[in-house]
């Protein structure tokens, strides 16, 4: 009769074996030292307890007493595995095959769980199928057998469809500048990346808010954040604003909670401290945790255990509103929250790509890490992030810079130097975001040079899609992401003012750097005028094409709102062409631009159309640039009597 107890906790079900083995044996554990089998139990008692090392200890001392003591090994190799070195435990595994493998066989399901730890799939299949013939397993043993053969097959997949693409590397441990012997997790960065902000676990119970500076490629000492934002409270897994003007976090069981773990804003104050923390509406007697803005900080995603979900925890999203509210929740949909758990979000500075973590989409087993990519539809189905990033272990919180590449996640993984540290790592192209650059600045009066409080748009092109609509800070100071790859119509409005329009075209530029745009408002009054920089033609044509339409309905707005405004559309070209042709196609296009105002119920009086062909450009004619710049069209306030 065989009773082997056996410590691996990274198992789905701990099995207790006791069982008839089938096969014949050469060793036998009771005709070992007895003073090698006290240890054994010692070790396991102590490795029961945690004490890992004193039980490793009273192991190595058995082995050297019975250096052929079979459960021994096997438990050693538990140990190994649970303090996730699996290259130990392997070792050990294989040992113990070695003297006696018919004794050992039902813990080839252990084995290819440490096989796995290491990344060996193959391996790891080969061994939980041969785990899975053993004629006399109980159905607990098939059941968990069967679950790892199916995450193991789910590996091997993965990585035939997409390992390829995985960047040379493992994860990258960073430096002790960031990292401690207390635990690191929930890294959150601003959009130029200069500056991390993670959660530090102080003495094994008092969480605080740390952040590192980014200077000449080395992350610098970390430092509590200055101001009232760390209490003598517990603060965690906080999500940084991508401009760095405020931080979303979570905070459990404050005194004016709504439930056990609540939802908290804390703003950037001008000095560079953080204000006091404040409680968002949106919070219930339930569980919200994990943040995420989005870069225009309009939406706020996070996890839920809120009624109404799919599961225990949900990802769910809100939306603020006019006054600083938000809205009431929305559950992202059965695509993204499954019966199991959902947490993590993290959306990218492209808006469009979200990381979470799951227990419930098929993966490598326990919590991993997934994307899914917002659609016209709705959310994409999620796409595990693959091995090396997702284990067999745990996998917590993801951010992903802007380059859409490089990731920073949280792990105690072996080289760590505390309990959780942080670490960076290259995307395999599969489960990239979109590179993205970012354009921030001031809006301000030509006039005055102060700052003005304004509403900025940025608009898709392609598709006539707003992809950001933001406030600017009672400065005028804002900041708007970019991602590559597609046309945008940039503008920028405030009542009593021309708005300001801008074309940016990301299909060549690569996003190692932002673009700093200041931006000059011009009060609405007689003489005053603007470059109308998003409205488009076909070539040598007068039809205007349909990216023009975002900004002519700018336009329309503006004239609308101030019934007082009298302007006149100039139409330009560079020197292509006669004279005559020129002047003759900028006046038609400028007349297109009245007509299309006309059909938009502005009043024909207040419109004047006028040509000027080749005879006023602002840039030279020797070059391509400069003749785009002189193809334009303006607008010119004609009269203003408000």
């Amino acid at each position: 009769m065989k009773l082997i107890r056996f410590l691996f906790l990274t198992t789905l079900y701990m099995v207790t074996i006791s069982n008839t083995s089938v096969y014949a044996q050469k060793y036998n554990p009771d005709k070992m030292n007895k003073k090698a089998r006290a240890l054994n139990e010692r070790a396991y008692e102590e490795a029961i307890d945690g004490r890992y090392t004193n039980a490793l200890n009273f192991l190595e001392q058995a082995l050297k007493i019975e250096p052929g003591f079979v459960d021994v090994y096997l438990t050693r190799a538990g140990i190994h595995a649970n303090m996730r070195n699996y290259v130990a435990s392997i070792l050990d595994f294989k040992k113990a095959f070695e003297v006696d493998a018919p004794y050992a066989a039902e813990f080839r399901l252990p084995y290819s769980i440490s096989l796995a730890g290491n990344g060996q799939f193959e391996e790891a299949l080969e061994q939980i199928n041969r785990f899975l013939e053993i004629p006399t397993l109980n159905e607990q043993s098939i059941k968990a057998g069967n679950y790892r053969k199916g995450t193991y097959e789910f590996a091997l997949g993965w990585k035939k469809q997409y390992g390829a693409e995985i960047l040379p590397g493992k994860p990258v441990h960073l430096s002790d500048s960031v990292n401690s012997k207390d635990s690191e997790y929930f890294p959150s960065l601003t959009i130029d990346g200069k500056t991390m902000v993670f959660t530090r676990r102080l003495n094994q119970y008092d969480e605080d808010f740390y952040y590192s500076v980014l200077e000449n490629g080395a992350w610098q000492g970390a430092k509590p954040l200055e101001g009232k934002v760390n209490t003598n409270l517990n603060e965690g897994a906080q999500n940084i604003a991508q401009d760095g003007t405020l931080l979303v976090f979570t905070g459990c069981n404050y005194p004016e909670g709504a439930g056990s773990c609540d939802l908290y804003i804390s703003y950037l104050r001008k000095d560079g401290t953080w204000s006091e923390a404040e409680n968002l509406n949106i919070n219930t007697e339930g569980w919200e945790s994990t943040p995420s803005l989005s870069p225009d900080k309009s939406e706020l995603y996070f996890s839920s255990n809120n009624p109404g979900g799919f599961g225990g925890k949900d990802i769910w999203v809100t939306r603020k509103l006019s006054g600083g509210k938000w809205s009431k929740p929305e559950n992202l949909g059965p695509t993204i929250n499954t019966p199991g758990d959902e947490s993590c979000p993290f959306i990218h500075a492209d808006n469009e790509t979200l990381y979470f973590n799951s227990t419930g989409h098929p993966g490598y087993g326990s919590t991993d890490l997934f994307l899914s990519r917002k659609t016209a539809a709705g959310w994409g189905e999620p796409l595990n992030l693959g091995y090396p990033l997702n284990t067999i272990d745990d996998e917590g919180s993801l951010v992903v810079a802007s380059d859409g590449v490089t990731a920073y996640f949280s792990s105690d993984r072996g080289e760590t130097v505390g309990g959780l540290d942080l670490f960076s790592f290259q995307l395999p192209g599969a489960v990239q975001a979109t590179p993205t650059r970012w354009v921030r600045g001031k809006v301000y009066d030509v006039k005055t040079n102060e700052g003005l409080p304004s509403a900025v748009e940025l608009t898709n092109l392609s598709n006539n899609e707003i992809v950001f609509k933001l406030q600017t800070d009672e400065d005028g100071n804002y900041l708007a992401t970019l991602p590559q790859g597609k046309e945008y119509a940039f503008n920028v409005s405030r009542k009593g003012y021309l708005f300001f329009s801008a074309h940016y075209a990301l299909n060549q530029h690569t996003p190692e750097s932002g673009l700093t745009v200041n931006i000059p408002l011009q009060p609405l009054e007689t003489g005053a005028s603007i470059i109308l920089n998003n409205i488009f033609y076909d070539v040598n044509a007068t039809s205007l094409k349909e990216e023009s339409i975002q900004e002519l309905n700018q336009l329309v707005h503006l004239l609308k709102e101030n019934p007082a405004l009298h302007i006149r559309i100039e139409g330009h070209t560079d020197n292509t062409g006669t004279p005559a042709d020129n002047l003759r196609l900028s006046t038609q296009r400028a007349q297109t631009v009245v007509d299309y105002l006309i059909t938009k119920g502005i009043e024909k009086n207040r419109l004047h159309a006028k040509g000027f062909g080749e005879t006023k450009p602002v840039d030279s004619n020797n070059t391509e640039e400069g003749k785009s710049r002189n193809r334009r069209t303006e607008l010119h306030i004609h009269q203003y009597s408000p």
